[in-house]
């Protein structure tokens, strides 16, 4: 867990495939999004962390063609999971995602803080 002054490993969880119809373009949007938050995170000492920046590559590098092939299930949900295993907690953005609902959960069960709010986030206010 925390202690104070100590920066936090921060999972970014939210949208990222959900709602795009498999769609590159809006996908690219989606993890946009996500990466705009992680700009503040690290600025106030934490080190932010999204599953697609390790999932995607491990992908490509077996032969993944892209959302929803065998290749790319091995690793997109995976990842958090073990990512999970070394965070001190999640920001979850707004929007619906299972994903990322699996994320809370996970986090949840292993005693976790979970911010919905990047006010929340210690050293954010």
């Amino acid at each position: 867990m925390n202690t104070p002054g100590k920066p936090l490993l921060i999972l970014i969880a939210g949208p990222y495939r959900s709602g795009t119809g498999d769609d590159p373009v809006k996908m690219a949007e989606n993890l946009s999004r996500l990466e705009r938050v992680a700009v503040p995170l690290f600025r106030a000492g934490h080190l932010p962390v999204i599953g697609e920046w390790v999932a995607l590559p491990l992908g490509r590098q077996v032969g993944s063609k892209g959302a929803g092939d065998p290749l790319y299930d091995e690793f997109a949900y995976p990842v958090a999971d073990r990512l999970l295993h070394h965070c001190d907690a999640v920001l979850r953005l707004p929007g619906t995602s299972k994903g990322a609902d699996e994320d809370v959960r996970l986090a949840r069960e292993r005693g976790l803080p979970v911010y919905f709010e990047l006010s929340d986030v210690p050293g954010m206010a």
